[in-house]
C-alpha cells in the first residue's frame, strides 16, 4: 500500500472543474476499457513524488487513489521516463528491474503501459499509465499509440491551464498593486438639469494609472476574476466619496456598487456618518441578482435615512428591466446604447418615451448617459428628459474643477 504517513502534497498544477475536465475523466475510463485493464490514472511528478490527479479503475477500494502518493524514484512512471523500463510490459515478471520493485507487489501490476505527458515547454508533467493485475500479451504499438495520443491531448489541456493561471497571477498581482498604492484616482462627470442647462451631481469616475493600459471596466472585470472585485470597488467608492465635503451642499455624488459589494459587509461601513441624502449608488444591469429580497432588505436602513439608487446602464444589460421592477429605484440611467442617434431612430425614440411615462409613473426621474451631439440632446428635450450627462455636456474631470463648475 501507499505510505500513509507521506507528508501533504503541494497544491495540484491540475484543470479547474468544468465540463472539458469531465470529459477527461469519462476519456481515461474509455481507453481503461478499450484495453482491458484494471486502472488507469494520470499521475503529476511534484517534488520528488508521484501523485495521482485522476484514476479510473474496477476496483473502487484500489490502492491507487486521487490525491495519495508515493516517492517517485520507487515507481514505474519514473523508470519510464528515463528509459529503465519500457513503456509497453507484457508482463512484469518477465521485465528486468520491473519485479523486484516494492510497488509491483503493492499494486499487483503485471501487465503496464505508460507514456510520459510532455508540456510545450519540455517538461514532464507526470504519465498517463493503465496496469493489469495479469500479464497481457495482446498489447501492442496500436494501443501504446493510443496512449500517446491521449497524453498529448492532455498536455494541451494542462498547457491552458498553466497559461490561464500564470494571467491570473499577473493579475492578482496588478489589482494589488492598486490596491497597495494610489494608482486609483477618480474623476468627477458633471450630471445637469438640461432644461436648466444646470449642474445638479456628479458621477465619479475610476481612472488607472498603472500600466498595460486598459479601461476602467477592464480593471474591475479582471478585479473579479481574480476574487478582488469588491476589495477595489470598495476603494473606488471609498475614493469618490471623499469629495462630498468639497462640493456644495446642494450636489450629490453617484458611485458605482455591483450587487456583490452591496452585499458585503464592507459596504454599510462606507456611509457612516456622510449625509446619505447626497449620495447615489448606480447597480449595473449587466450583473444579475440572485436574490433581490436579500439585497434589498440590506439597502433598505440606508434608504430610509435618505440613500438614493439607480438602476445603471438600463436597457442595455441580460437582466432586462428585472432590476428596475425588483428593486423600485430613485433612478434610471438610460443605457448610452438607446440614445446613441436617437435624433435618428424612431425605436429609439419610442422606447425612451415609454421609459419617461414610466418612470414619471413611479415617481423616479431619469438620466439619459452619453449624450454626445446637439441633436440627441434636442431630441431629449423634445421627448421630455430633465437630466443627462455625455461628452457633449462635459467630460469627466478632475475635483478641483469640479467644484469650480458646482
Amino acid at each position: 500500500m501507499i505510505n500513509a504517513s507521506m507528508p501533504s502534497m503541494p497544491t495540484p498544477l491540475t484543470i479547474p472543474i468544468d465540463s472539458e475536465e469531465q470529459s477527461l475523466k469519462d476519456a481515461i475510463g474509455v481507453i481503461r476499457t478499450y484495453l482491458g485493464m484494471d486502472v488507469a490514472f494520470i499521475a503529476e511528478f511534484c517534488e520528488g513524488n508521484r501523485v495521482f490527479r485522476y484514476v479510473d479503475a474496477t476496483d473502487p477500494d484500489s490502492p491507487i487513489q486521487v490525491g495519495k502518493a508515493d516517492p517517485l524514484e520507487q515507481t514505474y512512471c519514473q523508470r519510464i521516463v528515463d528509459g529503465r523500463l519500457p513503456q509497453l510490459i507484457h508482463d512484469s515478471a518477465k521485465v528486468p528491474g520491473a519485479a523486484e520493485l516494492a510497488v509491483t507487489q503493492e499494486h499487483k501490476i503485471r501487465a503496464h503501459i505508460s507514456v510520459p505527458i510532455v508540456l510545450q515547454n519540455g517538461e514532464v508533467y507526470g504519465t498517463f499509465c493503465c496496469l493489469s493485475h495479469v500479464a497481457d500479451w495482446s498489447l501492442n504499438k496500436r494501443d501504446l499509440d493510443v496512449m500517446r495520443a491521449f497524453a498529448d491531448l492532455t498536455a494541451k489541456r494542462i498547457d491552458r491551464d498553466i497559461s490561464s493561471r500564470r494571467q491570473n497571477d499577473e493579475i492578482f498581482s496588478r489589482i494589488h498593486s492598486v490596491l497597495d498604492s494610489d494608482e486609483l484616482t477618480i474623476l468627477y462627470q458633471p450630471i445637469y438639469d438640461i432644461n436648466e442647462y444646470k449642474v445638479t451631481g456628479f458621477e465619479a469616475l475610476s481612472r488607472f494609472n498603472l500600466n498595460p493600459p486598459q479601461p476602467p471596466e477592464q480593471w474591475f472585470s479582471d478585479a473579479v476574476k481574480v476574487g478582488q472585485g469588491v476589495d477595489l470597488e470598495i476603494r473606488a467608492i471609498k475614493k469618490g466619496l471623499e469629495a462630498l465635503d468639497q462640493l456644495p451642499e446642494d450636489m450629490y455624488i453617484s458611485v458605482n456598487a455591483s450587487p456583490d459589494t452591496i452585499l458585503s459587509e464592507q459596504f454599510n461601513a462606507l456611509f457612516k456618518d456622510l449625509p446619505l441624502a447626497r449620495v447615489l449608488v448606480e447597480i449595473t444591469e449587466h450583473v444579475s441578482i440572485a436574490e433581490y429580497s436579500v439585497l434589498g432588505e440590506l439597502i433598505r436602513p440606508l434608504r430610509e435615512q435618505g440613500l438614493q439608487i439607480a438602476v445603471d446602464d438600463a436597457g442595455a444589460g441580460f437582466a432586462s428591466f428585472r432590476h428596475i421592477l425588483s428593486l423600485a429605484p430613485d433612478v434610471i440611467k438610460l443605457d448610452t446604447s438607446i440614445i446613441r442617434n436617437i435624433h435618428k431612430d424612431k425605436l429609439r425614440r419610442a422606447l425612451t418615451s415609454a421609459l419617461i411615462a414610466f418612470a414619471r409613473e413611479i415617481d423616479c426621474k431619469l438620466i439619459a448617459e452619453g449624450v454626445e451631439s446637439e441633436s440627441e440632446l434636442e431630441v431629449l428635450l423634445e421627448l421630455g428628459v430633465k437630466n443627462a450627462q455625455g461628452f457633449l455636456l462635459a467630460r469627466p474631470m478632475p475635483l478641483k474643477r469640479a467644484s469650480a463648475l458646482a
